[in-house]
């Protein structure tokens, strides 16, 4: 059964950081792309940041220079730090694992920005 679970989600100040963790478990992990999405009340799922099997990592460009995707293997966990949050951050945060045959969700992380 695979499983990702999501966690580091909270409530954080504009300019703060947060870091998010999901760890994997039922698939082989080095062998799949890796990506988080985001979710605001009322706007459609976006594509925030994806990390290759090889390691490169991609973003969509209002995260860019704020937001890092890492991930360590032998743990099986993909991270996304976030540095200089803005309020329009405010979202669910959710980790894909995709092998470009199947794809997997996690639940999500509620992630607010407000002061």
């Amino acid at each position: 059964q695979v499983q990702l679970v999501e966690s580091g989600g909270g409530l954080v100040q504009p300019g703060g950081s947060l870091r998010l963790s999901c760890a994997a478990s039922g698939i082989i992990f080095e062998l799949y792309n890796m990506g988080w999405y985001r979710q605001a009340p009322g706007k459609q799922r976006e594509l925030v940041a994806t990390i290759s099997r090889g390691g490169t990592a991609d973003y969509v460009d209002s995260v860019k220079g704020r937001f890092t995707i890492s991930r360590d293997n032998p743990k099986n966990t993909v991270y996304l730090q976030m540095n200089s949050l803005k309020s329009e951050d405010t979202a669910v945060y959710y980790c894909t694992a995709n092998d470009g045959l199947m794809a997997y969700w996690g639940q999500g992380t509620q992630v607010t920005v407000s002061s």
